[in-house]
């Protein structure tokens, strides 16, 4: 099963692909069901993956404390695509049942690679999420 191109589509860093691109994105990505209180990632550990949230929604906790609630169309994970087995900053709970759309930062490079007009925009949210983190 594919990923949610509508989904996709709200992830701003992936608003200049057309199409056919955003097809073969939802296409290469992985679903993963995660139940109500179970964690999607845990603060601290290797990243090794992006996602997306399909349906449903999860908090955000960092340092235990929640910052904020993540629904259909949020995504987390963008530091794993870049730096790869970097320590997660922040644990993601689901509040519901949530389906997510998952891509390894493997596969990710090598779409980029061949979709170079995602760069900047990957860039800039990258850049965001470090100046919105305490202490900076």
């Amino acid at each position: 099963m594919a990923a949610d191109i509508d989904a996709l589509r709200r992830v701003n860093f992936l608003a200049p692909l057309n199409d056919r691109n955003i097809r073969g994105l939802a296409k290469s990505m992985t679903v993963r069901k995660v139940p109500a209180g179970e964690p999607i990632l845990i603060e601290g550990d290797n990243a090794i993956a992006f996602f997306v949230i399909l349906d449903g929604e999860a908090t955000v906790l960092v340092g235990g404390k929640e910052r904020r609630t993540l629904g259909p169309g949020d995504h987390f994970g963008e530091i794993a695509l870049v730096l790869p087995h970097t320590p997660r900053t922040a644990s993601v709970i689901a509040k519901t049942d949530v389906e997510l759309g998952a891509m390894a930062s493997w596969n990710f490079k090598s779409f980029v690679a061949e979709h170079p007009e995602v760069t900047w925009p990957l860039l800039e949210t990258v850049a965001q999420l470090v100046a919105d983190s305490p202490g900076t």
